[in-house]
């Protein structure tokens, strides 16, 4: 079975995208291709969000806030962007989200926790109704 590409988008990378990208690669078994990227890239990912993925034996600091411009040039099965208002029409995708999320950069270390289980949950809600479609499109 081909591998469903998956993009999630802030504006900078540094925090939401990359705490989703994560928990797609903790998740993703061989069903999927995961990518983050940022309108307006930081350049680094936000300390809190490597601190907090640690936590989950998930080490973000090899990671690297990115452009959109740095993804591939192919169809997604979904885009996802984090309340952020971006605008990713250079982006192909099947599905379009956006979970409006707030972004955590400022928040104690408490709300940022709930904001990075709450992204966790969607993220493997995500893949399961994108597996659950693929299946269903396979059946003869």
């Amino acid at each position: 079975m081909k591998k469903l590409p998956i993009v999630f988008v802030c504006i900078e990378n540094s925090c939401r995208s990359q705490l989703a990208e994560a928990f797609g690669h903790l998740n993703k078994g061989d069903a999927f291709e995961i990518y983050s990227a940022g309108s307006k890239p930081s350049g680094k990912v936000n300390p809190k969000a490597v601190a907090t993925m640690l936590e989950r034996g998930y080490d973000l600091g090899t990671h690297h806030s990115k452009s959109l411009d740095e993804l591939p040039d192919l169809e997604f099965a979904a885009a996802i962007t984090m309340g952020c208002g971006d605008e990713c029409g250079s982006l192909t995708a099947t599905c379009r989200e956006d979970w409006g999320i707030p972004d955590p950069k400022h928040m104690d270390a408490q709300a940022f926790g709930e904001i990075r289980d709450g992204i966790e949950q969607r993220v493997k809600d995500l893949m399961l109704r994108l597996q659950s479609s693929c299946a269903s499109a396979q059946k003869p």
